[in-house]
């Protein structure tokens, strides 16, 4: 008995969080998959009608507008974010004297949440509270700057407040990559007469490749389920300009009372990172492998 126990102790241990994991995340996926194939409304309905749902999702303006801003939103907060990251990850690998002070500042916006961001922008951008109220106040009488407000241009002041987040995260894994490139082919070069610009962008940037992988699986993931940022910063509006898919599922289970809707919106934006992440694991797994 002793011996039995002290065999498969382990597997007793983590019984009850590989159950949990089982029934609270699995379990409520397989539910929200068969929601998505009823009619339900309000209350959940268990008689399957097929694709019903999925027909009046992508029927639907407004989530068609949600799709194409997160495509907006999802392209310019991945490409700027990472650019920026890369540009301040190589000034901080030039080993100035202040780097540990701004490798501090460049990753504080990481340690607060997205609500905080987004109530923070969400005053600086105010036209009656912040930029183009200062500008006013200066004596610049014709300086506009109402993207928040405006909705051709509100989803731009997500990708703003988005890109102050993440950039700084984005930037310690480029500079890990960078200070992680063997300096004996940097020496080397350098001895050979090879500009530094020419040194980063020949050798050390296409060192970096599994870096910018991962930079861009981490972004990605954060730009599809983007829903924090969004409602602290515009509510999803003015009207329903800067909805993403996240914040139609809300409204559609909690301010319309259509589980239904929820459902399949929930089931494609899985399908979504699945279709991100899934490559990038086993294409990992599959280099572990070969190794």
């Amino acid at each position: 008995m002793f011996k039995w126990l002290e065999k498969n102790i382990p597997k007793i241990v983590i019984a009850p969080s590989f159950f949990a994991i089982l029934v609270f995340v699995y379990g409520f996926i397989a539910w929200t998959a068969w929601i998505s194939f009823t009619k339900s409304r309000l209350m959940p309905k268990y008689d399957i009608v097929g694709f019903i749902q999925y027909d009046r999702l992508f029927d639907s303006p407004r989530w068609e507008v949600a799709l194409n801003n997160l495509f907006i939103f999802g392209f310019l907060f991945i490409l700027i974010a990472m650019i920026l990251g890369l540009i301040i990850a190589i000034f901080l690998d030039q080993r100035i004297r202040v780097e540990g002070f701004l490798r501090t500042i460049y990753l504080y916006p990481m340690a607060l949440s997205l609500i905080v961001t987004g109530t923070a922008w969400k005053w600086i951008l105010n036209p009656g509270l912040g930029i183009e109220n200062v500008f006013k106040n200066w004596g610049f009488e014709n300086f506009t700057f109402d993207w928040l407000v405006n909705p051709d241009y509100a989803i731009y002041t997500v990708v703003i407040a988005g890109v102050w987040q993440a950039s700084g995260f984005v930037m310690a894994l480029f500079l890990a990559g960078l200070r992680s490139v063997d300096q004996e082919i940097i020496k080397a070069a350098k001895v050979d007469g090879v500009p530094t610009t020419k040194i980063y962008t020949a050798i050390i940037i296409p060192s970096m490749a599994p870096i910018f992988l991962s930079a861009f699986i981490v972004l990605a993931h954060l730009a599809i389920k983007s829903f924090d940022l969004v409602i602290a910063l515009t509510g999803g509006g003015p009207g329903y300009a800067t909805d993403l898919p996240a914040t139609y599922m809300y409204t559609m289970a909690f301010s319309r009372g259509d589980l239904g809707q929820a459902a399949s919106s929930a089931i494609i934006m899985m399908i979504v990172i699945f279709s991100v992440v899934v490559p990038y694991l086993y294409s990992e797994l599959r280099n572990k492998n070969d190794q």
